[in-house]
């Protein structure tokens, strides 16, 4: 079925004096569809009324809804399997959409931060980085980022070092004090081999 506009057009290029064929050939259709839209005149289509798609999923929303409240966390496909043992024909795609609609909506879990009054604590930590230095185009090489948080501010200094040896990790300290202005009462460390040298 034609819509308005292309019957039109059918006409159109009818007046203009191209041959049924040559209507077909431009506008991608068979020719006994030019030919039954120039007899029937400038009529606009007339579409019949589809019959309304039974919902499948009516019959089941208010298990769902009950199942759904009781337990949030049922994954759709446990839900079709039980619907489907009472019945349901429909299909997951359908399902799907529905539950979105009923579920409540996840909270996420309130995590305290952790506190500690100023000056108190910091924490030490190094990361691992690889840098090419525009002095060795092509070279490849790893830096650490010596990091210290402080626990109250969460206030971060941080400094790019060749090497985790000891007189890096002092320079850094000593760094990081000038720049808080002080030294915290303690200061945590991530199992750092120039801090830490055994376990209990």
């Amino acid at each position: 079925m034609k819509c308005l506009r292309e019957i039109v057009l059918i006409h159109d290029l009818k007046r203009q004096g191209l041959s049924v064929t040559a209507i077909a050939l431009k506008l991608g259709c068979d020719r006994k569809t030019v030919r039954k839209y120039l007899k029937q005149g400038l009529e606009a289509p007339v579409y019949k009324t589809r019959e309304p798609v039974p919902n499948l999923l009516e019959p089941f929303e208010a298990y769902l809804r009950d199942r759904v409240g009781l337990f949030p966390d049922l994954s759709g496909r446990r839900l079709l399997r039980e619907i489907r043992a009472m019945g349901y024909k429909g299909s997951y795609s359908t399902l799907k959409p529905f539950l979105r609609s009923v579920r409540p909506p996840r909270r996420t879990q309130f995590e305290r931060r952790f506190e500690t009054p100023p000056g108190k604590q910091a924490q030490v930590d190094f990361a691992e980085f690889t840098a090419e230095f525009t002095d060795e185009p092509g070279v490849v090489r790893k830096v650490w980022l010596f990091s210290i948080v402080l626990g109250h501010s969460r206030w971060l200094w941080g400094r790019f070092v060749a090497s985790q040896n000891l007189q890096s990790v002092l320079r850094c300290h000593v760094g990081a004090f000038e720049e808080i202005g002080g030294v915290p009462e303690e200061i945590l460390y991530d199992r750092m081999k120039t801090a830490v040298i055994g376990e209990e």
